[in-house]
């Protein structure tokens, strides 16, 4: 399970760049986690939207309606896992990309921030109990080197 909240200006993102950033977004972070890319695995991600006004966000205490900045803070939230200093950083690289290609530009502006966060093992639910991911890495869909590097990670 992982969500992926994208917060932006009202207006910022077009429905085509949404629809590209729903799929680019997910496969940013599921290939890293499961380490390879498998469309079953898919299910156990969201990407949620959310738009403010522009002055009701700020940088540097100035308010975007009046500094005219591009905010945009993504939030990554995984279920613990192997998620070493590496990986999370590819996460981040891969997500920041696909959010540049979404929106035309070559690189990422420096007022686009991502947080990484993991949720504790037994502190996800999804269908009326708790989920946890050593249950998920008997699916098929993990590696065999990512599923094992998980279960060492929550040994």
């Amino acid at each position: 399970m992982t969500v992926i909240t994208v917060n932006t200006t009202a207006g910022r993102l077009t429905v085509e760049q949404r629809r590209t950033l729903a799929r680019t977004l997910t496969d940013a972070v599921l290939v890293p986690e499961i380490g390879q890319f498998m469309e079953a695995a898919r299910v156990g991600f969201q990407v949620h939207f959310v738009e403010r006004a522009a002055d009701m966000v700020a940088i540097g205490g100035v308010l975007a309606a009046d500094s005219g900045q591009d905010v945009t803070h993504i939030d990554v939230a995984v279920m613990d896992a192997d998620w070493n200093p590496n990986v999370r950083a590819e996460v981040i690289e891969r997500i920041l990309a696909a959010m540049a290609e979404a929106c035309g530009v070559d690189v990422p502006a420096p007022t686009w921030w991502v947080n990484f966060r993991t949720i504790d093992e037994g502190s996800w639910g999804s269908g009326g109990g708790v989920t946890s991911i050593l249950d998920l890495l008997d699916t098929g869909v993990f590696t065999p080197e990512r599923a094992a590097a998980i279960h060492a990670a929550l040994s």
